[in-house]
């Protein structure tokens, strides 16, 4: 977390580096980076947030001086790559993805989750918001989603969907959706997007329900088929696939959300650099037009609103889990 401070001095910007204060200047400015940036992906590679850390990576390019080298450390929801960034306290080379699954979903869903989601980091500036979608075979029966939870309703437990992983926004809505409709629809998880997009693809396994910017390929090479979309309106990339609400089920509408965070500790006017260099990158032409392309809106939200986000997806999703008695699988 942020010094007592952060929030009247992120309300007054011009306050931060007083005149005089040559020695804050000259950190901020010129001691750091002194050594490449790690930037702990919590996911494995070819997912969403794989996809827009790179992205971001490669914009700041030279830009800091130092190289920002991506790692990929998946598990447990993104609880994995989390804790290890929890633990690094105060390093100013090391930042993450902080997303719904690791700070918003995940802490309330595991019983021993080994980190603080506000208390262990420094949240800096949302990234990106996009919607999920629910994705079958293209041979699979169904036509729509209507179509799909009827097959579901015939066969309890029989119409099965993957997802990246226990504990992500995609099998909580995956429950969300089942229990809205009222059918059994039961959860397999994968050790990652990849395989199991792959498995429905190859006809293993009916149904997914995966982050739209990870699946926008084979969407679009007619590999995947999606039939509906968590958001409350319909994303422009997929103007032609309805949403839950569309159907009768906004108890599942849902948005995901990706932010960048740094471990608690952190000087304050690191942070503020940080928050400053994001935007910026998110401001860039070539950033907003990648970020398109695969289905994710750029994120606007600064240090306080996005940590004031992350608060209130921890309240709202131990509420869904308590009420609906969701467990890991």
């Amino acid at each position: 977390m942020f010094l007592p401070s952060r929030r009247a001095l992120l309300a007054a910007p011009a306050l931060l580096l007083p005149a005089g204060s040559a020695s804050r200047v000259s950190w901020a400015q010129t001691a750091w980076p002194e050594r490449p940036i790690r930037w702990i992906v919590n996911f494995p590679p070819a997912g969403a947030a794989d996809i827009l850390s790179r992205t971001l990576a490669d914009w700041f390019g030279n830009r800091l001086g130092q190289p920002i080298v991506v790692e990929n450390r998946p598990g447990a929801g993104g609880i994995v790559g989390a804790d290890l960034i929890a633990k690094t306290r105060g390093d100013a080379h090391v930042v993450m993805i902080s997303s719904a699954a690791s700070h918003g979903i995940g802490p309330v869903l595991y019983a021993n989750v080994p980190y603080d989601p506000m208390g262990d980091f420094s949240h800096i500036h949302s990234i990106g918001t996009f919607p999920s979608v629910l994705l079958v075979n293209p041979t699979f029966p169904a036509a729509n989603l209507a179509d799909y939870l009827a097959a579901a309703r015939v066969s309890p437990g029989v119409i099965t969907y993957g997802s990246g992983g226990n504990g992500t926004m995609n099998h909580l809505i995956g429950q969300l959706l089942g229990r809205a409709a009222g059918v059994e629809l039961t959860h397999v998880p994968y050790r990652g997007s990849a395989p199991a997009m792959t498995d429905v693809i190859a006809g293993n396994l009916p149904s997914l329900v995966e982050s739209l910017p990870t699946a926008m390929g084979h969407i679009r090479a007619g590999r995947l088929k999606p039939i509906a979309q968590s958001e409350a309106a319909r994303d422009v990339t997929l103007p032609d696939v309805p949403t839950f609400a569309e159907a009768g089920f906004a108890g599942a509408t849902s948005t995901n959300w990706f932010g960048f965070s740094a471990p608690a500790g952190v000087p304050l006017e690191l942070a503020v650099r940080w928050e400053g260099l994001i935007a910026e990158a998110l401001a860039s032409d070539k950033v907003k037009q990648r970020f398109a392309s695969i289905g994710v809106r750029t994120g606007n939200l600064k240090s306080a609103p996005y940590t004031a986000l992350i608060a209130s997806e921890l309240a709202r999703w131990r509420q869904v889990i308590r009420e609906g008695n969701i467990r890991a699988d």
